[in-house]
C-alpha cells in the first residue's frame, strides 16, 4: 500500500511543477522588470 502514497507524492510534485511554471509565465508579462526599465 506504500505505493499508493508515492504515486499520489509523486503526481502532487509533478502538478506543483507544472502550475509553478504556468503561475510565472503569467505573471511575467504583468509588470516591468529591472531589465525592462533600462535605457541603453
Amino acid at each position: 500500500m506504500w505505493y499508493f502514497s508515492w504515486i499520489l507524492g509523486t503526481g502532487l510534485a509533478c502538478i506543483f511543477a507544472v502550475m509553478n511554471a504556468v503561475w510565472l509565465e503569467l505573471r511575467e508579462g504583468d509588470a516591468p522588470t529591472v531589465f525592462d526599465t533600462h535605457e541603453s
